[in-house]
């Protein structure tokens, strides 16, 4: 059960004493409890110990100060994470995929903020865009041409990013409401009427869900094409009769 906000225990700040960046470590740490949607500038002025208006000094509505955390999240936390050192770019893309799920999976708050809100900064906009530059260079140094290369890493995003975001989504219906059940979950299967999905379930299969099995059969699914890819274009450039 998620603690209530730990304002009330503070002591109240002297006028001018806070700065951004105690209200962006404030926000990160009430929306751990009262999540990005219900943190507002009143309950964080409480949570900090502080008059509203100080908050309101620095950021003039929400918004802005959802873009200094979602600028910080992406600093402190994905930007923050080396690419992958492997040189093999099969393995880096693997690398790669886990991490960022692990590190959004991790912290719900970074979902929130840059997958599903995903508003950034023009700083972070260009940092973010020189980040996928690098690992779509990797996958033009492996043998794919410019539109392989580019559609393996948009796909592999996809299927990362959407993978996160229905997870995220599911546990928020689950907060708003236990009982809540997704599509996957209320399917009518029976042996006589859906005898194949009966079987996928008695051995662990969830059609549709964002779960590891499924998550690391799309990854497989697009490194497959993608190496199929690689080792066509190098037997079409490779001369005949050659070694």
């Amino acid at each position: 059960m998620a603690k209530q906000s730990t304002g009330r225990n503070r002591q109240r700040r002297e006028r001018g004493s806070i700065d951004p960046d105690d209200i962006i470590a404030g926000a990160f740490e009430l929306a751990e409890v009262v999540s990005i949607d219900n943190l507002s500038m009143p309950t964080l002025g409480k949570h900090l110990g502080v008059g509203v208006t100080s908050i309101y000094w620095y950021f003039r509505k929400k918004d802005e100060l959802l873009n200094a955390m979602t600028d910080r999240a992406l600093r402190e936390y994905l930007l923050a994470v080396p690419l992958p050192a492997s040189d093999d770019w099969r393995e880096s893309l693997e690398q790669y995929a886990h991490t960022m799920r692990q590190a959004f999976l991790g912290n719900p708050i970074l979902v929130d903020l840059i997958l599903i809100r995903t508003t950034l900064s023009p700083r972070y906009s260009e940092l973010g865009a020189k980040h996928i530059e690098s690992l779509v260079a990797r996958l033009v140094d492996a043998g794919l041409n410019f539109d392989d290369a580019f559609d393996t890493f948009s796909a592999l995003q996809l299927h990362l990013h959407g993978s996160i975001v229905l997870t995220r989504l599911h546990q928020k219906s689950k907060a708003a409401d236990p009982a809540a059940r997704t599509y996957y979950e209320d399917l009518a299967i029976s042996p006589e009427s859906t005898p194949i999905l009966a079987q996928a379930a008695a051995h662990g299969h969830t059609g549709g869900a964002p779960d590891d099995r499924n998550f690391e059969f799309g990854l497989l699914c697009i490194l497959d094409h993608a190496e199929r890819l690689i080792e066509a274009r190098v037997a079409s450039a490779t001369p005949r009769g050659a070694a």
